[in-house]
């Protein structure tokens, strides 16, 4: 019988123990499931085992990475031979620590949760940037917390979903609620004939027309870009972009949106360009389903930019 495992990843005090004691207590996840919980730091937030043992469910500390092994794991599953697992992973560690392991028979990650606090992540971001993306870059689910009026719900909202496009992502104010409030406004007039996209707002622009295609349909957009065309493109294609800083130095990706062009033989590989192109919410192979086609309009031979780099900010 498959054994569903939840784990739950994010720096220490980011809310993981807080997420997991109203998930178990509070909202009696699995009505009374024998619960194995398997946590690898020991937090601000403290677990009460008597709480925990009216919700059916035993405690275990792992706090040093070499204990966290397949053999450690194997033997609690046959000491305590749970229904479900949850794990809260060490904000610290290596996550491929834990995702290329063979866990116990039949133990299933069936999701994956990472908490971010929204007073710390911008700090992260800057200073450690590579670190914090290791531990929501499989999430299924990222929570921020904390959030307030001021937070840059937008920005993280980018920073989140470059490396992790699959990732749903919920904000809570610090009383638990959940926040709805308005996402930043975008730097560009959608509104206007033709939306002039700048080195600055690319990042923005290419997030939100992959999350929300739609809202660009029939749009009309005029940027710098580089030219991709290799060779095995099919005929009357290719893919105005810019490389694009996802995570830190070593981490340079080329983001753009396939386009459809007449004269696309024509425009040389790795060139530059200014491209003005109408934008649709089509099926397309390379997306495997539908998302942003471009229709180039106009092309026009431009100068390689003093930096090539965008970035998501």
């Amino acid at each position: 019988m498959e054994i569903p495992v939840y784990l739950f990843s994010g720096f220490m005090d980011s809310g993981k123990t807080s997420l997991i004691k109203e998930t178990l207590i509070e909202e009696n996840f699995g009505e009374g499931a024998k619960t194995l919980l398997i946590a690898c730091e020991d937090g601000e937030v403290e677990y009460d085992e008597a709480e925990l043992a009216k919700a059916n469910t035993k405690l275990v500390m792992i706090e040093e990475e070499e204990e966290f092994t397949e053999s450690k794991l194997k033997e609690l599953d046959l000491q305590y031979k749970p229904d479900q697992v949850f794990i809260e992973y060490n904000g610290t560690w290596e996550m491929a620590t834990l995702l290329e392991m063979n866990l116990p028979k039949d133990w299933i990650i069936v999701q994956s949760l990472a908490t971010v606090d929204a007073t710390t992540f911008d700090m992260y971001l800057t200073n450690m940037r590579a670190m914090i993306m290791e531990q929501i870059f499989q999430a299924d689910v990222v929570i921020i917390n904390r959030c307030d009026d001021d937070t840059p719900k937008g920005k993280f909202r980018r920073a989140i979903k470059v490396i992790n496009r699959k990732a749903q992502i919920a904000y809570e104010r610090a009383d638990g609620t959940v926040d709805t409030g308005e996402m930043e406004e975008l730097p560009y007039d959608l509104n206007k004939d033709i939306i002039d996209i700048t080195d600055m707002d690319y990042g923005i622009w290419y997030m939100d027309a992959l999350d929300d295609p739609r809202k660009y349909e029939g749009k009309k957009v005029r940027f710098l870009a580089l030219v991709y065309r290799p060779e095995k493109l099919k005929k009357g294609v290719f893919v105005p972009g810019r490389f694009a800083m996802t995570c830190c130095a070593d981490d340079i990706a080329f983001v753009g949106f396939k386009c459809k062009y007449d004269k696309a033989s024509e425009i040389p590989h790795k060139s530059w360009i200014t491209i003005t192109a109408e934008m649709h919410n089509e099926f397309a192979m390379e997306y495997k389903g539908k998302g942003p086609v471009l229709y180039a309009v106009d092309v026009q031979p431009a100068e390689k930019p003093e930096d090539e780099l965008i970035y998501f900010n």
